[in-house]
């Protein structure tokens, strides 16, 4: 297959550079490989050395941008050095770029912005001036009365004013700059998802700020920070077949199709070579060197378990960037996907019968010089406290135990109401799985002994002298867990590959800073922070359960234990609105009332609106394409396709009149889980029967296979750095 034009280049600067390294060390010892076919790593992110470059023209250096205040005192140098630097890369436009609530698996790209030019018309000489000033980078408004808001604001209040986000940096893609920002009402009601993720990195850090110092850390000129890594999967199908799949289109997944002979049983698209013959490879090239020139360290690509599945994954970083740049990672794979004759489906759930796609949200706080708190031996150096690794883990525990309902709600998609508990995901019960090594540890120290968490490796002797013996860890992996812990992370393996996951890193954020601060307050009146952390073990104990969590039996005794699990989605946003959730987060300062019910409302809103696009398509197809194929074939349940476009109708219309955004939710959960896939079985029924030439809608054994549904390049092109 063709590699990207980039892809090309890149090649070419490596042989390049072979050859220079070559000419240069004839009879002498090979010098270190050059890393200069990535030079232009990060040129288009005004951060590290490309900031300094600038600022350092105007008088300053990046340290400035380390210290959030610049806004107040340095917007203008900045704003100076940023449309240098902008002006040099061949851009003239900027824009705030902010994330709009519920915007997951149905707006593309999931953010908003407005895009001005950085330029004015000289009135009197009509020459063209530069215009951007640090007013404007620092601060923007726009018409907020489209997004959604749920109540937060009307019509006739529809200001919507933006404040550059400084945890992220300003990154440039084509002819504009993006300014990260936050998006508020004119009272300051948090309008999108990055407003409170930042009032949640606010309350984490004052909190185990505050239990640090107790643990004998020294926190002066310190801060508490969350990190996270975001593994993304998604789907890259045949354009031309898209096109044919009115509900991939519109809804993002497939409501009606029959499986294919073949699916994923030989589990032999996992991690296989990225085949040559179709388009998936180049297309994953170009979208990491699109991804590299703006900082995003996409690191990993490889295939995943279902036909034409796919993952990349990057390295982990502060999580307010990272999440910016998982948008633009998701935003880019759709764009760059279509420029290869592909589809990208991002949505958690595209296909019956084959595993759906997550998005892997790997967990860990640290002091943001680097002591990570998950961490048992850099965690116990810093702190030379011998219990400093168990009061985290207390406490993590303790969050989770008490705060499970506000994870699950966190996940809630409509996408993964078909995703939890198949054979790619957790189930909705939320439990965390630490091994044997860590819960030993732990056991020990509830019970009063004294020990050292030392997790243990084990040899693998493969008893032949080609391959030595080799060390692995001696705990294995849990992928049925929901929240794992991985040595120095929890991943929440739970999470929906269409979501931005600022609410995820929200609600994490804050349930551990509560558990920190109620830590803080008992430590602050005189009790031991090991006494604080045995009582509190003893009690969410039940919360680890290290085991196979598919197993119907033991999601009995998980639920016997009163472990949370709140199977439908719908009830699960529901909680959001609990006492006791209001409660946590306007005592972290995160979430008032008002904006917890405006999010209920708005996550609520958002599944109707996904279940009404899937049911209108559904009787599109039904109308359009199924039953005219039926009719032609002389075949097939053509009585009862006619019956299903009445009985979705009725159902809409119920939908519609619901008193509230909670009951059409409840309304829309029975017409997409019961009625849609009791007609769906209808539908591929037809599909059966009817002869292929007949069928009108692209099927599944269209759209999973590229490697033997496209056609292979007229000319075979060879991925080599040099001739043979």
């Amino acid at each position: 297959m063709l590699a990207t034009s980039s892809a090309a280049r890149t090649l070419l600067a490596r042989a390049a550079s072979r050859a220079t390294a070559a000419a240069a060390s004839v009879g002498a010892t090979r010098t270190m490989a050059s890393i200069d076919p990535y030079s232009d790593y990060g040129k288009s992110v005004f951060t590290g050395r490309v900031a300094d470059e600038y600022l350092k023209k105007h008088g300053s250096s990046a340290s400035i941008l380390k210290d959030p205040s610049w806004t107040n005192s340095h917007a203008d140098t900045v704003a100076k050095a940023v449309l240098d630097w902008a002006v040099d890369r061949g851009a003239n436009t900027y824009c705030h770029w902010f994330q709009p609530m519920a915007s997951s698996g149905v707006r593309h790209g999931q953010t908003g912005q407005v895009q001005n030019m950085m330029m004015k018309f000289n009135r009197t000489t009509n020459d063209v001036e530069f215009d951007f000033d640090g007013k404007m980078l620092i601060k923007g408004e726009t018409d907020g009365s489209s997004y959604p808001n749920g109540g937060l604001r009307a019509t006739h209040h529809a200001g919507g004013y933006l404040a550059i986000d400084t945890s992220s940096p300003i990154f440039l893609r084509g002819d504009t700059i993006f300014i990260p920002s936050a998006f508020v009402s004119y009272h300051g009601a948090a309008l999108d998802e990055k407003t409170p993720l930042l009032r949640s990195n606010a309350a984490l850090d004052k909190h185990a700020t505050r239990v640090l110092k107790h643990l004998g850390l020294d926190m002066t000129n310190r801060k508490v920070v969350s990190n996270i890594g975001l593994e993304q999967e998604f789907f890259l199908v045949p354009r031309e077949q898209y096109y044919r799949r009115p509900d991939l289109q519109l809804a993002g997944r497939t409501i009606i199709g029959k499986d294919a002979p073949r699916g994923q049983e030989m589990c032999d698209h996992y991690m296989a070579p990225p085949s040559m013959a179709n388009p998936a490879l180049a297309c994953m090239q170009e979208i990491q060197d699109e991804c590299w020139r703006i900082g995003i360290p996409l690191k990993t690509r490889h295939r995943e378990v279902a036909p034409n599945q796919y993952e990349f994954a990057p390295l982990y970083g502060l999580n307010t960037t990272q999440i910016d740049q998982n948008l633009m990672v998701m935003q880019i794979i759709e764009e760059v996907s279509a420029r290869h004759g592909l589809a990208a489906l991002l949505q958690e759930k595209p296909f019956n019968d084959v595993n759906g796609s997550g998005k892997h949200n790997n967990w860990s706080i640290a002091t943001d010089d680097g002591v990570m708190l998950l961490h048992p031996t850099k965690l116990n150096e810093a702190t030379k406290h011998p219990y400093a690794l168990a009061v985290v883990m207390a406490a993590v525990c303790s969050a989770v135990d008490e705060h499970g309902d506000l994870m699950r709600m966190a996940i809630a998609t409509p996408g993964n109401d078909f995703r939890l508990g198949a054979c790619e995901a957790p189930p909705a019960i939320v439990s965390t799985y630490l091994g044997d090594d860590m819960t030993a540890y732990l056991e020990a120290f509830k019970d009063g002994k004294s020990g050292e968490y030392v997790p243990h490796t084990k040899m693998i002797d493969l008893g032949v002298s080609e391959i030595e013996p080799f060390q692995v860890p001696a705990e294995d992996r849990n992928r049925t867990s929901p929240f794992p812990y991985g040595g120095a992370r929890f991943e929440f393996r739970a999470v929906g590959s269409s979501q931005n996951t600022s609410l995820v890193n929200t609600v994490l954020n804050t349930i551990v800073a509560e558990k920190f601060s109620e830590f803080a307050d008992a430590m602050d009146a005189g009790e031991k922070p090991e006494d604080l952390a045995r009582k509190v073990l003893e009690k969410s104990w039940r919360i680890i359960f290290n085991g196979n969590n598919y197993c119907e039996e033991m999601q009995k005794a998980l639920t016997e234990r009163g472990i949370w699990r709140i199977d439908s989605g719908v009830e699960a946003i529901h909680r959001l609105i609990a006492p006791k959730n209001i409660d946590l987060f306007e005592k972290m300062g995160v979430l008032t009332k008002e904006e917890c019910h405006s999010r209920q409302n708005i996550m609520h809103s958002h599944y109707v609106g996904t279940i009404e696009i899937e049911a209108k398509c559904l009787i599109d197809m039904i109308q359009q394409h199924i039953i005219p194929s039926v009719k032609a074939a002389g075949v097939g349940p053509l009585t009862d396709l006619e019956a299903a476009v009445s009985t979705i109708k009725t159902a809409l219309a119920g939908i519609h009149h619901a008193e509230d955004p909670y009951k059409a939710a409840q309304l829309s959960r029975v017409l997409r889980l019961e009625t849609m896939i009791d007609i769906r079985a209808i539908c591929d029924a037809a599909e059966e029967v009817v002869p292929a030439n007949l069928w009108t809608l692209a099927t599944y054994k269209e759209l999973l296979f590229l490697d033997s549904h496209t056609s292979v390049p007229a000319e075979p092109q060879h991925f080599y750095d040099d001739e043979s």
